[in-house]
């Protein structure tokens, strides 16, 4: 019989725990960028052991799992800032051929990894000194062309928007590695964002996906169709389908030369089918046919925010099935019938699927996680209906007794909106706290804004709960995964709506007695790191805030001070520029600093040129002599998002020490983080 762990009463924050900083760090990331290579699965995987590198794996046939590349190569792009998919390989009689993009000079390389011991990659594209050089992205391998195919992101200056994008044919040869000149471009660059290109089944067609500023993708995008000739030249390019207020988030051909999208024409990322021209007569010859038909009308998401080049959220099968990524709040693999609009979803554990799929004949691959398991590598056999995890596999590192309990919640805001939330109460399998005592609570603010938290097993989360410390991931209104008009809450409302619905939600955990009102904290990065710092100088609810890599001026962000991608995503999030100058300062961190009264720790990346360091600086400035308690800590070598092991481990200790300090608790395990109240900016790692 299994002997039962002895449950003792001790204060909330105050529990030891297995799950420590290092543990967290060597489990951070997970797998994407998943395809097939003949009858091998390939998918890129973190090494935060490895100063952060993106590795490429082959999953043999007899099931192995090994790395394509060896160290130092970083399988990672930097297209539009947060990069696309950076490989492609076909199988050979002779080996796999494989075209991958490397980070740290962001090249086109050519490899053979079955060539004899000692051939290394080749590098097909040259390098620019102009701005940050060339960059490439969404690769389709063409040997029988000599050419791969991809998307070029070419720097025109030394400004951050100095830059133009066309699709670009790379020689397979070599010829282009010093002389860009070589480099044939299929498309005109009219069109500020563009995906790369998508071959109709006959390889007579080309289909992409282009966007313009001020728009994100998730606002309005058109795909454009052209005829290939024979030289592989692209023909008559012309807009299909799409629009300045219709998102086409995806496109693929079907084996019968429809070509399918999941557009937001409806008000929700559904699947669509543009008819073939054989099927409706009078369509010229190379036109798509009528109207598209959706194929599975319901008020669910097919799709999603097209933040990285080459996201997937459905692919054809031989035969005419889909498979697809689908659901509301959640996302399910499921298999559609075109023909019936039945959808058949895939049973397993598995309750988030991330944006990337992969087919080879009847089988489907993809990356998936669960409340109790992270992130593994997926296999669908349609003709079985039986799935196995090939890759990847989720192994406990501590007993699963650990674990957060997650909880789906639906709160009201203002207004009676609904919010989204998930809600990971303390729990340890050995303590609770003594009667009446309520625990402290994080509010985590998702980044984005256009985005969402999945309800996933998330380490970073279990170290918090495991210590006896809850934490509430809030969908704010603009939050992705519930709609077009959930999604446009946020619209000119950025600074508002999403502060003031993590803040319903922390204040409706107080009221309902689940959290201690005296010790709720608020966190997030990026656009989560905004509304963290925005939260400080609009109420007084949080004790305090951990601010990562965050926005803290809107007027310098929207006047050259980040990359070219997010440059005018404020008009959609706060109004013109132009028209409503006045706004960006008002709703700003770093314009209403004198309000933050609360204690805070910012973290940043020396290397972040989506939110630059001298943000931070300048906010630092703007508190300095009020004497707020604060730390900044700086990491070398760190951009926009942690990769690196000991940046982790540096970060999210000092996280802990900030709640034991600020809540009371009472801790040893991590070191004391030093809290001042001046404010002089540092940039060598430690705190200021």
């Amino acid at each position: 019989m299994q002997q039962q762990t002895a449950v003792t009463a001790a204060p909330y924050g105050d529990w030891p725990s297995p799950v420590d900083a290092a543990l967290v760090a060597s489990h951070d990331g997970h797998p994407e960028y998943v395809g097939t290579v003949g009858e091998e699965v390939w998918w890129t995987a973190p090494r935060p052991g490895e100063g952060g590198r993106r590795a490429l794996i082959r999953r043999r046939t007899d099931g192995a799992e090994v790395p394509v590349l060896a160290p130092p190569w970083n399988v990672r792009g930097k297209v539009m800032g947060y990069g696309g998919m950076p490989w492609a390989a076909v199988d050979r009689a002779s080996g796999p051929l494989l075209v991958f993009v490397h980070f740290a000079d962001q090249r086109l390389y050519v490899y053979e990894p079955d060539a004899p011991a000692g051939a290394a990659p080749r590098p097909l594209t040259p390098l620019s000194a102009v701005g940050e050089g060339l960059r490439w992205a969404d690769p389709v391998l063409l040997p029988e062309r000599g050419e791969v195919w991809c998307v070029l992101e070419e720097f025109t200056g030394a400004g951050p928007t100095d830059v133009r994008r066309v699709i670009a044919a790379v020689p397979l040869d070599g010829s282009a590695a010093e002389d860009r000149a070589a480099v044939r471009e299929l498309t005109d660059d009219r069109h500020r964002f563009l995906t790369g290109p998508r071959l109709s089944p006959d390889g007579r067609r080309a289909a992409w996906i282009v966007w313009d500023h001020p728009r994100m993708p998730w606002d309005g995008t058109e795909v454009m169709l052209a005829d290939v000739a024979e030289d592989g030249s692209f023909t008559g390019a012309r807009p299909v389908l799409g629009g300045p207020e219709e998102s086409v988030a995806q496109i693929e051909w079907a084996e019968d030369g429809a070509l399918l999208a999941a557009t937001d024409r409806t008000g929700w990322w559904n699947l669509h089918r543009l008819q073939p021209p054989e099927e409706a007569a009078g369509a010229r010859e190379g036109a798509m046919a009528g109207r598209p038909v959706e194929l599975c009308p319901r008020q669910e998401e097919f799709g999603g925010p097209l933040w990285k080049l080459g996201h997937r959220w459905f692919a054809p099968l031989t035969g005419g099935l889909i498979a697809v990524l689908h659901g509301r709040g959640a996302v399910a693999l499921g298999i559609l019938d075109p023909r019936t609009g039945e959808l058949a979803d895939v049973p397993g554990p598995w309750t988030e699927w991330e944006p990337t799929l992969a087919v080879n004949g009847t089988r489907v691959v993809g990356v998936a996680a669960g409340p109790h398991s992270g992130h593994e590598v997926v296999e669908l056999d349609v003709c079985t209906g039986r799935s196995r995890v090939i890759g990847s596999a989720h192994t406990d590192p501590v007993d699963p007794a650990y674990y957060p309990r997650p909880e789906a919640r639906t709160f009201t805001g203002p207004d009676g909106r609904e919010i989204h939330a998930q809600l990971y109460p303390p729990h340890h399998p050995g303590h609770t706290a003594a009667d009446g005592e309520l625990p402290p609570y994080v509010i985590w603010a998702h980044g984005g804004p256009t985005g969402r938290a999945p309800l996933v097993l998330d380490l970073e989360i279990a170290y918090f709960t495991s210590r006896g410390i809850g934490v509430a991931e809030v969908n704010y209104g603009g939050s992705t995964g519930y709609g077009r008009a959930y999604r446009e809450r946020l619209r000119e409302q950025w600074g508002v709506v999403d502060v003031q619905d993590c803040a319903a939600v922390a204040g409706a955990l107080a009221d309902e007695g689940i959290a201690d009102r005296a010790r709720l904290a608020i966190r997030g990065g990026s656009a989560g790191g905004w509304t963290a710092a925005a939260s400080l100088t609009a109420t007084d609810l949080y004790a305090c805030a951990t601010v990562s890599y965050p926005i803290l001026d809107l007027v310098s962000w929207a006047t050259g001070g980040t990359h070219d991608f997010e440059s005018r995503y404020t008009e959609s999030l706060v109004g013109p520029f132009a028209e409503v100058a006045d706004r960006y300062r008002e709703r700003s961190p770093l314009h209403r600093a004198d309000r933050v009264g609360s204690p805070f720790v910012l973290l940043q990346g020396l290397d972040d040129t989506i939110c630059p360091p001298e943000q931070c600086e300048r906010f630092l400035e703007a508190v300095s002599g009020r004497g707020v308690p604060h730390a900044y800590l700086t990491f070398e070598g760190e951009g926009h998002g942690f990769r690196r092991a000991d940046t982790m481990i540096r970060a999210l200790e000092a996280e802990l020490s900030l709640y034991i300090q600020t809540f009371g608790l009472i801790r040893s395990d991590v070191p004391t983080l030093e809290l001042l109240k001046s404010a002089v900016p540092n940039s060598t790692g430690g705190a200021s």
